[in-house]
């Protein structure tokens, strides 16, 4: 597999930077909304941010206490970083006395009682998606869904796409074509992406009460027994600790085209499970405890470091809309909350994530099949739990073991004319000088995150609770020290008073009972898979 230096030089050419300067770029970021002692808040979403149902910018993810913060598109990395800080802002400035917890894994818990699941009205939508949340208690447990992440939106504008299908002199529809070039990106993704869970994972310990019930392998951090930990560990956000299923351990989702992806995962969704057959879908007051007993309620739930999208319709589902119109980006999933960053990341962090996606896009992508997939995830799990042990070793797309420096030192070197090449299209280093620093972090595995956060919790005497609080102190320090221009806050208020309204039209407009409108939500999958294999 290759960059092919003819494209590489043909994008390089001054009339073609408009093609690169056109990526389009946007985060969602999560955050739990924590009291004073570091505990879980649990206050209703608050009303001066507006309906979590309908907000653009300021939702929540499975709890009420989860707040998920998402930026307009746009084309310029400080713009994005700009929106992400005032939506911080603004926020703060609606909390009573709570704090956003920095680190992806979660503050102090005590069980999942504690966890209150999100509520998003009466409408049929909104109770549709607090009963699939409902369902996800009751199949992973609350606890595990107040982890956080940051997840990162990435798209190529029409133009780019146009001259792709000229240069490959492709006789592809240009949206099928786009769609095929997404999912091979994917493919080279998620041979790769052990690379930003080494680079970016901050997540090497949890509070003991994470884990008080739940099989674990982790370990006291030296004498401190509130925290657990493995010594060489990045990110236990993406363990079987996080967002894994051992029900989802059988899926096999393809990713070689649309067609395959579409049929994988309709079949989940309409196919009962038995496990999940046993919670049953209502219970004894016939209220609802999830939305069906298939191995996934809704796509969502299947927990993949990277997604293809489309913008879906009220009421459509995602996948029917990838099915309708092809895919028009592609979620990053993979990324923790970097603990020291007020907003989570930073703008080198987006620069490298540009200059890797761009790559994966570019370079050649064959298609993988199922003993690839196993390989993926096993070296997931080593990055997880030994990512920074000295002589690690991962597995190659054809199983063979290759040391994870040589492996990394070697994909950046790939990266390096990628950088260059959006570092020309914007007139800066910034893609190169992001790199470099990756590329010191391969060297010196100390110079990681996650190596960050247990060598300041043992200089500083601390446990992981106590640094994660500390740096929550200071982040709402940061961001409440300056208050919003009047023009900014004007807009939030606006956007939070507007977004009441359409919940209450939403709910105002209902004429289906919920069981009839979950019936025709859920025909649109048998309408994606009927002419799959």
């Amino acid at each position: 597999m290759s960059l092919s230096q003819s494209l590489l030089a043909a994008l390089g050419e001054p009339a073609n930077t408009p093609l690169i300067t056109g990526i389009l770029r946007g985060i969602e970021k999560e955050s739990l909304r924590i009291t004073p002692a570091g505990h879980l808040a649990c206050t209703p979403h608050p009303q001066q941010l507006g309906a979590a149902l309908t907000h653009p910018q300021i939702t929540t993810d499975f709890s009420e206490a989860l707040l998920e913060f998402i930026t307009p598109p746009s084309h310029r990395v400080e713009e994005v970083l700009a929106h992400l800080e005032n939506i911080h802002r603004f926020t703060y400035q609606q909390l009573q006395n709570e704090y956003l917890w920095v680190s992806s894994m979660p503050c102090m818990l005590s069980n999942d009682d504690e966890v209150p699941v999100a509520n998003y009205g009466t409408s049929n939508v909104g109770r549709m998606k607090t009963v699939y949340r409902y369902g996800l208690g009751h199949r992973y447990g609350r606890l595990m869904q107040t982890i956080a992440g940051i997840h990162y939106n990435f798209s190529l504008p029409t133009a780019f796409w146009a001259f792709l299908h000229t240069h490959e002199n492709s006789s592809q529809e240009l949206q099928a074509f786009k769609t095929e070039r997404y999912f091979a990106l994917i493919r080279n993704f998620r041979r790769y992406y052990w690379l930003l869970i080494y680079l970016f994972g901050a997540a090497p310990a949890v509070c003991r009460t994470f884990v008080s019930d739940r099989k674990h392998s982790l370990v006291p951090h030296g004498d401190d027994h509130h925290t657990l930990h493995t010594p060489y560990a990045t990110s236990l956000r993406m363990g079987d600790l996080g967002y894994q299923s051992q029900a989802q351990e059988a899926l096999v989702v393809c990713y070689n085209n649309l067609s395959s992806y579409l049929h994988t995962l309709c079949g989940a969704i309409t196919q009962p499970h038995p496990d999940y057959e046993a919670i049953g879908l209502r219970n004894g007051a016939g209220e609802y405890q999830q939305l069906n007993t298939s191995l996934l309620q809704i796509e969502n739930e299947f927990y993949s470091s990277i997604r293809p999208k489309r913008t879906a319709h009220s009421g459509e589902t995602a996948l029917g809309a990838l099915h309708d119109r092809g895919v028009e980006y592609i979620e990053v999933r993979c990324i923790d909350l970097n603990p020291y960053e007020p907003l989570g990341i930073d703008a080198g962090q987006i620069h490298f994530l540009d200059t890797f996606l761009l790559y994966c896009l570019l370079k050649d992508s064959p298609e993988a099949n199922n003993t690839e997939y196993r390989h993926i995830l096993e070296n997931q799990r080593r990055i997880v739990y030994r990512g920074r042990e000295p002589g690690l070793t991962l597995l190659d797309s054809e199983g063979a073991e290759i040391g994870l420096k040589d492996w990394g030192m070697a994909l950046l070197e790939e990266l390096a004319p990628v950088a260059g090449l959006l570092d020309r299209a914007t007139g800066s280093d910034h893609h190169a000088t992001a790199l470099g620093q990756q590329r010191g972090k391969v060297e010196d595995a100390q110079l990681t995150p996650s190596a960050r956060v247990l060598r300041d919790m043992e200089e500083q005497g601390v446990t992981f609770f106590r640094l994660a609080m500390n740096q929550a102190e200071r982040h709402s320090q940061a961001l409440t020290a300056t208050p919003l221009d009047q023009r900014t806050e004007l807009r939030f208020r606006a956007m939070a008073a507007t977004s009441l309204q359409e919940q209450a039209a939403v709910e105002a407009a209902d004429t289906l009972s919920f069981e009839e409108y979950l019936q025709r939500f859920y025909a649109q999958y048998r309408y994606c898979n009927c002419n799959q294999p």
